[in-house]
């Protein structure tokens, strides 16, 4: 009985554990929502409980070492690649929300709410001003394993 009684309760807490969905930290390949192309590598991970992520590389610069110029404050003239766009996020899970997101290309900063879709494969990002439906969403790729 004892140890029907503990696997019963090992049971309850993987479901609970797989209740949150795969993680979102990792690498993932960007892609454009317009074009379908592969823009970029971002590593996202997560520090001190909040999700945020790095843009690793540019798959298909338009310029050898391009830098931000469209945007404001300190992020203004600052290269690209190894900039922080995406940070802020709250929650836990697949599913990560009121962040922020930077368009590199128009320096514009959106809110943001992340998760991860098709069993840890791929990641929505979607970006908006104020409410979630007055936005767009992009669709990103895993290229490394869940952790």
């Amino acid at each position: 009985m004892k140890r029907a009684f503990t696997y019963l309760c090992l049971l309850c807490l993987s479901t609970l554990a797989l209740a949150d969905g795969p993680s979102p930290v990792g690498q993932w390949r960007s892609i454009d929502d317009e074009t379908g192309k592969a823009k970029g590598v971002v590593e996202v991970s997560i520090n001190n409980g909040e999700l945020s992520g790095r843009l690793l590389k540019l798959l298909d610069p338009s310029e050898p070492n391009p830098v931000c110029k469209a945007c404001d404050g300190e992020r203004k003239g600052q290269p690209i690649e190894g900039m922080v766009i995406l940070w802020g996020l709250s929650g836990s899970g697949a599913t990560w929300e009121d962040g922020k997101v930077l368009d590199p290309e128009s320096g514009k900063v959106y809110d943001a709410a992340v998760k991860v879709i098709d069993g840890g494969e791929r990641l929505e990002l979607r970006g908006y001003m104020g409410v979630s439906w007055l936005g767009r969403t992009q669709v990103w790729e895993r290229i490394d394993t869940a952790p």
